[in-house]
């Protein structure tokens, strides 16, 4: 008997697992089942349409710095199935790659097509089934395959997970509402390197900044989001954000402002930037400390509007007022609970010969490849698994 495999899920995760079985167990017959109409749809906005498929990992002291939620997991199968092993897949399956300065990995073709094509032609080639436009409701559904593997990109609203443990899905990635007109006009301003964090907590995110037109976003608010994800969601998206303009402390910023104030002391303080912090975002923030006495010349600042500065530099306070989703890339957090499945293998423990892997399980990372790492990892695990126990079997 030939080996019947159903994949729930033609996302990224999902033919990555098809591909890598079909590779070790070239026999077995595998069907992907997509609810919509096209597959790999995801794939193909992720990134800006560039598709961040992974990253150098170079810098990342802890996984959990870039992985809120699994990264005990993915330590342990990073050592079978890793990003130099990602990598290495696509450049061997024709897909050359580029590492940017910034860790993130992409097609040299800027082009998210090139790993939608690559996916689609390997496909063809290993005779993998495609099944559009195709809802699994029901373990019933599929009678007749011998291996399951859950591979959909949020929680499926199938009944076939009523018995298995799930924590609760919230978004992860997403930038920050905050009412302050004010701020809104700063629409595109761009701060290169700030550090943003919910006070009282050690929750924090770092990198690029950017001002819209209602509110935060940019890197460094996605990767707070994503650490932050659970508690912002259990005060529903309204709890205060500091941010550190300059990702540096009050004493640097004082000794900075005192250099200017010795330098420039005829000069108005609009007009001298600390830290080339862009002239819009200075003005604003020299009203919102000083009011009128912003149009003041540097040498009639007293010491206690200069501490003000200097703090208001390093831990500005703002209100977050709700959430928006990040165009580009949609991430939950939440999803089959990490404890339902065996480790080694990630086969459910309550069902033999069902599989989960990608975003289905309770993983998730911030923005700059992790997540589809995450996903190619899982689903070389559940292939690995499911070809292993096809041959034990000798099927």
């Amino acid at each position: 008997m030939i080996p019947k495999v159903a994949i729930i899920g033609g996302g990224a995760a999902g033919f990555f697992l098809a591909l890598t079985l079909k590779e070790r167990c070239p026999q077995v017959e595998v069907t992907v089942f997509e609810k919509s109409r096209h597959v790999l749809a995801k794939v193909a906005i992720s990134g800006g349409g560039r598709c961040n498929c992974t990253n150098s990992f170079e810098g990342v002291r802890d996984l959990s710095e870039v992985y809120p939620r699994g990264h005990r997991l993915l330590k342990r199968l990073f050592k079978t199935f890793g990003p130099t092993d990602a990598f290495q897949w696509f450049e061997r399956h024709g897909v050359r790659l580029v590492t940017q300065d910034d860790n993130c990995v992409f097609p040299a073709s800027q082009d998210a097509q090139t790993i939608i094509n690559c996916f689609l032609a390997e496909a063809r080639r290993h005779q993998v089934h495609l099944m559009t436009e195709s809802r699994i409701e029901s373990l019933s559904q599929l009678e007749g395959f011998d291996y399951i593997a859950v591979t959909t990109g949020g929680m499926p609203r199938s009944g076939f997970l009523t018995d298995i443990p799930i924590v609760k899905p919230v978004p992860s990635l997403f930038t920050f509402a905050i009412d302050d007109a004010k701020l809104h006009d700063l629409m595109g301003t761009v701060v290169t390197h700030a550090t943003t964090s919910i006070p009282g907590t050690k929750l924090k995110g770092e990198g690029p900044l950017l001002i819209t037109h209602w509110g935060m976003s940019g890197p460094s608010i996605l990767k707070l989001s994503s650490h932050a994800a659970r508690l912002l969601a259990d005060n529903n998206y309204h709890m205060p954000l500091a941010v550190n303009w300059i990702a540096d402390n009050d004493a640097t910023a004082l000794n900075e402002l005192e250099r200017i104030m010795a330098q420039y002391p005829q000069k108005q303080i609009t007009t001298i930037r600390p830290f080339d912090l862009p002239t819009r975002l200075w003005s604003y923030l020299t009203q919102k400390v000083l009011g009128e006495r912003a149009q003041n010349r540097w040498q009639h600042l007293n010491r206690k509007e200069v501490n003000r500065l200097a703090n208001t530099l390093c831990n500005d306070s703002y209100q977050i007022a709700g959430r928006a989703a990040f165009k580009d890339e949609f991430v939950t957090c939440g999803g089959v609970d990490l404890s339902a499945v065996h480790s080694q293998t990630l086969e459910c423990k309550t069902h033999p010969r069902l599989y989960f892997a990608g975003e289905v399980l309770d993983i998730d990372g911030i923005t700059g490849g992790f997540n589809f790492q995450a996903a190619w990892t899982t689903a070389y695990t559940v292939a690995q698994a499911i070809a292993n126990d096809i041959h034990s079997h000798n099927c």
